[in-house]
């Protein structure tokens, strides 16, 4: 909490002190600069929808330049770099925003989204305006869309004969592989397994010696880190609708006409949405794939997971900053 106080005060100190751009940067031909920093490649879904969507749509009076593979801000520095007026947009996460903003945890949590389009309508609903708020007044970030980065699952070397999951105590005794921080550990115990801190580099190896049962990711990810060899069943238990958000800098933004301003933000709906449907029909297409290759891939009883997932958090440290009625609000989106 010290360390998201200082951030946040710091940049606020940086906002009042006016060393934030007060207008926007031109390169050639007098168009605005939108300089993009992101950490994925160019082959990302993500990047594809930008470079192919958002630039031309805005070319007209801006130039978009993207920078992939974190090469001109290391990843985890791109808000700040925006609040001090060094970059123009960035593809953020909530888990950063809630480094400056500890109530952006809850847009973090498990089964706090449930699909795509209820990422779409949270994001749109009244509910996230003082969240996106707070963003452009202490940080001098807006968010102009959110963009859909897939649903992780459960991923075991068990057979479905051997374990079939359908609740949560059915993962009772399961060794699940979780990122190591404190968040992610958490998130497995609430799915009902015993999480196990690991490297990324590690999994394969632990999965083909049986070191643990199994891991969790999104589809593309057991695809392209080739845990299909090595594990038998993925159940489709969606315990996180994970998600980006197109950032801009928010003087700049306030600097175009009021034109500009409506042609970037349609321009973001719709690299966002080119993105989102790109990457739902890869999850379909991985769903085929995975299963020629003789996985299980089955659904559990997802409400079941829901409620022992969320009633976890609200019990915990972690909803200590959470806005009182939003889990309520969002869930009432859903279907």
């Amino acid at each position: 909490m010290t360390l998201n106080l200082t951030r946040r005060l710091a940049m606020a100190a940086m906002i009042a002190a006016g060393s934030i751009a007060a207008a926007p940067t031109f390169a050639d031909s007098d168009k605005v600069q939108l300089r993009m920093s992101m950490a994925g490649s160019e082959t990302d879904q993500r990047a594809v929808a930008m470079a192919e969507v958002f630039g031309p749509a805005v070319a007209d009076f801006a130039s978009y330049e993207p920078s992939y593979n974190a090469t001109l801000f290391a990843q985890g520095t791109e808000l700040e770099a925006i609040s001090r007026g060094n970059l123009e947009m960035s593809i953020t996460s909530a888990q950063e925003l809630a480094q400056f903003f500890p109530e952006f945890s809850i847009l973090t949590a498990g089964y706090v989204h449930q699909d795509a389009a209820h990422q779409v309508a949270v994001f749109n609903d009244p509910l996230m305006d003082p969240f996106k708020a707070k963003a452009v007044e202490e940080l001098g970030v807006k968010l102009l869309s959110v963009m859909y980065l897939g649903r992780r699952q459960v991923n075991l070397r068990q057979t479905k004969d051997e374990l079939t999951v359908m609740t949560p105590a059915d993962l009772a005794g399961v060794n699940l592989r979780m990122p190591g921080t404190d968040a992610w550990q958490f998130l497995g115990s609430a799915l009902g397994a015993a999480p196990t801190p690991m490297s990324f580099g590690e999994v394969y190896t632990a999965l083909s010696t049986g070191a643990v049962d199994g891991q969790d990711n999104p589809l593309p990810t057991v695809v392209d880190a080739k845990f299909y060899e090595v594990t038998n069943q993925i159940v489709l238990t969606s315990h996180l609708v994970d998600l980006n958000y197109i950032a801009i800098s928010a003087e700049l933004f306030n600097g175009l006409t009021a034109e500009q301003q409506a042609t970037v933000q349609a321009a973001a709906d719709a690299a966002a949405e080119a993105g989102r449907q790109a990457q739902l029909q890869k999850e379909v297409d991985l769903v085929a794939f995975l299963e020629e290759q003789g996985m299980a891939i089955y659904e559990p009883d997802t409400a079941s997971f829901r409620e022992a997932v969320q009633s976890a958090y609200l019990s915990s440290e972690f909803a200590a900053t959470w806005p009182e009625g939003v889990l309520d609000k969002i869930n009432a989106l859903g279907n």
